[in-house]
């Protein structure tokens, strides 16, 4: 399977992870991907959510937020997911990948 590497999927690469999930964030940039928000409308079973639903997250934010071990709570899960794209949202403004008429960067 190929990958397409978009503006916004690239532009994860060395930043901080958005999501920062208390007790499980490892804070280290070099393991940060664009990560799909699994709890988002546009997303669905085998089908990948828009990547303006996504945010900035370490490997370990990556796997509790996707609930690969199948325990974290959806409320906790989309409270971090809400979170870390309004955080991820902002920096990707800040450096001109979005957009918005009105909004100064």
């Amino acid at each position: 399977m190929v990958t397409h590497l978009t503006p916004l999927r690239k532009s994860a690469k060395g930043e901080d992870c958005t999501l920062n999930v208390a007790g499980v964030c490892n804070y280290d940039p070099s393991t940060t991907v664009l990560c799909h928000l699994p709890i988002i409308e546009s997303a669905g079973m085998g089908q990948k959510a828009t990547d303006l639903c996504a945010c900035y997250g370490c490997n370990a934010c990556h796997d509790w937020i996707d609930n690969r071990n199948g325990t974290n709570p959806y409320d906790e899960r989309l409270f971090y997911a809400a979170r870390g794209l309004v955080r991820t949202q902002r920096r990707m403004i800040e450096k001109g990948l979005i957009v918005v008429k009105g909004i100064a960067a």
